[in-house]
């Protein structure tokens, strides 16, 4: 009997550490490239734009617009991560058929909060008739499961008469639900009460920066001090990022203060989440680099998540890193930093270039008069084994050789996006690792917008080039 229960105490034992090894490596570390479209689980992309983030239990779960190809709505998907890296596609839990008045819409920025004493996830969203944004509504449904189907309730103006459109939640330490929109046409920021269930509004309680022309409202806790992210109300185009502190939401709250560069990154803010861990809670900026802004759609937007840096309890900051790693068990957001150079020719003293500033795969790499600009910079990230991919700083996109051209494409570390660089006198060489061929000017030529190409290493002076600040 003795040798059973020895027998049956390994196999718990064994079966215990495969458990524990599997819990570990769901926590583990992740790195996340800045500024690219996400993939989910099964290859597709995540379309969860403009969105918000809850956690229940050990999950993530990450909300957001899934549009037509008109940009009028077509879903609010939900997806569920435990590392904030591989996540899980789950349902689209609020669809054109869950009320009549969502066949033509739009649906933009939900976010969902639970109602511990309700036991129900509700989500609040800003809502349009689907042809312009004169309605400047809020709507509201409710779940009783965080990934279910959620019930429409209806949309309205706060308070009867309020205009309503980029929004935010938020739910304090003391269980009070807030709601945070855009008002009279964007001048105004309001924050209100929300009702004990969450599903209404039950006063305003405070609009801070009237006449501020501010939207993409975040509003997050730390310590004992609320802090306001925004954006200016500029379309779809990036803007200056700006943010207020205060320690009572009804105020007083400081003036708006920049934050981040004049673009955010090529960004606006959707949502700022604590990830919190052993080691503490670390805060991550969740923005959207939307599709309309370089001639696209919604769902052709990509994402830019940076850690927050706080400089002292009420001041914070906001850096650009091509690649964040986060890690969900300690509760740590880093950048990875990066030098970007950019790639004089020889011949021509002319830069590697993505012309117009293209973000879109495909773009052909060109020469042009070195301008500083994003475009012609590259993090020639070590890859290892005497490889570098050439992302540029500009699209988050790889350096990629063709057979009749070098583009940029999504990075997905094919031998045609990896690269030698070997010295040439006081200059390099780049080379191709799948055919060995040298970066390239087309036929030497001085013009701007020669094609950039590969082509058998002969030593030339528009094979080249100097790797610049």
């Amino acid at each position: 009997m003795r040798r059973v229960h020895a027998v049956l105490l390994a196999l718990c034992c064994a079966l215990a550490g495969v458990l524990g090894v599997a819990a570990n490596a769901r926590a583990a570390a992740q790195t996340i490239a800045n500024g690219t479209q996400f993939t989910d689980t099964s290859g597709a992309a995540v379309h969860a734009h403009g969105g918000g983030v809850v956690k229940v239990g050990s999950y993530y779960y990450w909300f957001g617009e899934d549009r037509n190809a008109d940009n009028t709505f077509r879903y609010v998907d939900a997806y569920r991560s435990t590392d904030l890296k591989n996540w899980e596609f789950r349902s689209h839990v609020l669809t054109q058929s869950s009320a009549a008045e969502l066949a033509t819409a739009y649906i933009e920025r939900p976010k969902v909060v639970y109602n511990a004493s309700t036991g129900k996830f509700v989500m609040w969203m800003h809502k349009e008739n689907g042809t312009d944004y004169s309605q400047a509504r809020a709507a509201v449904a409710v779940s009783s499961t965080v990934d279910g189907s959620y019930t429409y309730q209806g949309s309205f103006q706060p308070l009867g008469s309020y205009m309503s459109r980029d929004l935010t939640t938020f739910v304090d330490t003391d269980g009070t639900g807030y709601m945070v929109s855009a008002a009279n046409e964007n001048y105004d920021l309001h924050i209100y009460r929300l009702t004990a269930d969450y599903t209404g509004i039950a006063a305003l309680v405070a609009n801070p920066w009237a006449g501020g022309h501010r939207e993409a409202p975040a509003l997050f806790k730390r310590g004992g001090v609320y802090f306001m992210l925004t954006s200016g109300a500029t379309g779809w185009s990036p803007n200056q990022q700006q943010y207020a502190t205060a320690t009572s939401l009804s105020g007083p709250w400081t003036a708006m203060t920049n934050v981040g560069d004049s673009t955010a990154f090529g960004s606006q803010t959707a949502y700022v989440l604590p990830v919190q861990g052993t080691s503490g809670t670390a805060y991550l900026y969740l923005g959207d680099r939307w599709g309309d802004s370089f001639g696209g759609t919604v769902n052709d937007s990509r994402y830019v998540w940076l850690p927050l840096a706080f400089p002292t309890s009420t001041s914070l900051s906001l850096s650009w890193y091509p690649e964040v790693a986060v890690d969900t068990a300690a509760g740590t957001v880093t950048g990875t930093g990066a030098t970007y150079n950019t790639l004089i020719a020889r011949h021509s003293a002319k830069c590697a270039d993505v012309p117009n500033q293209s973000l879109w795969q495909g773009a052909a790499i060109s020469q042009y008069t070195c301008n500083g600009g994003g475009n012609q910079k590259w993090w020639f990230k070590d890859l290892g084994s005497g490889y570098y991919a050439l992302v540029g700083r500009g699209s988050s996109l790889c350096l990629t050789e063709n057979a009749a051209s070098v583009t940029q494409e999504n990075c997905n570390g094919a031998t045609a996006q990896q690269w030698s660089v070997t010295a040439s006198g006081s200059y390099v060489l780049v080379k191709a690792r799948a055919t060995g061929e040298c970066l390239d000017v087309s036929g030497a030529s001085t013009a701007n917008s020669a094609a950039v190409i590969t082509y058998t290493c002969n030593g030339a002076t528009n094979q080249q080039w100097t790797r610049g600040t």
